[in-house]
């Protein structure tokens, strides 16, 4: 499975997670875009840094191409995904009483 093929996989993963498994629809609140807006600006920072100064580096052949604050795109939604998965699942625990 390529990159982008898991890329792919995880934001479809997570939309059906929120949606039909957890059942949270953070991806239907405005709270939630204000939440991750702020979350993606300092992960661009960070992918950034780490990806200009070469501490990360991204072969040519497995990314599009296309980058944001010198990340590839992909990261963006990986990024996504791991964002979105942990705060529905601490939505969903919460909502169980689960504290811990």
């Amino acid at each position: 499975m390529t990159y982008n093929e898991l890329v792919l996989l995880a934001i479809v993963f997570t939309v059906i997670n929120d949606i039909y498994i957890l059942k949270t629809r953070l991806l239907a609140r405005k709270v939630f875009w204000t939440s991750y807006a702020i979350i993606v600006f300092f992960q661009l920072i960070t992918n950034g840094w780490l990806t200009y100064n070469e501490i990360v580096i991204y072969s040519d052949d497995v990314i599009t191409g296309l980058r944001i604050a010198f990340a590839p795109i992909e990261d963006l939604g990986f990024g996504f995904a791991l964002v979105t998965n942990v705060m529905a699942l601490w939505v969903f625990l919460g909502r169980r009483g689960i504290r811990r």
